[in-house]
């Protein structure tokens, strides 16, 4: 249990950092959407967990974590709310999409990745 709350914390932290680098990185001109989601799976990968419900908690976080760093930075103009951007994804992009579900895949594969690799050296 411990190590499934270091991981999510980790997830957290990693996901917290990926997301002010992502937008300090677009001060400069440079859009790395995928840090946020990308650093949650390795801040949760930080640590070990035998769990592949933490692993897909992960992969949400890494993919909220995207999300809601693409909307600090391009709201729409219509409307700049949250729930109005969530409504509207769709219209995002191809590549911010694709972005967002990179992290998402990052921020699963590491921790789960970390897992099978756990299995495999107990045997």
């Amino acid at each position: 249990m411990r190590n499934n709350l270091l991981v999510l914390a980790g997830a957290v932290i990693g996901g917290l950092i990926g997301h002010f680098a992502f937008l300090r990185l677009t001060h400069h001109g440079y859009y790395g959407l995928v840090l946020p989601g990308g650093l949650a799976g390795l801040g949760a990968g930080a640590f070990k967990s035998r769990s592949v419900v933490i692993s897909i908690c992960c992969g949400i976080l890494s993919l909220g974590f995207g999300i809601y760093s693409e909307w600090r930075y391009a709201p729409f103009l219509d409307d700049n709310s949250l729930s109005y951007f969530l409504i509207h994804l769709s219209q995002l992009s191809r590549t911010t999409l694709i972005m967002i579900a990179l992290g998402g895949i990052i921020g699963f594969w590491v921790p789960f990745r970390r897992r099978s690799l756990l299995h495999s050296s107990e045997r």
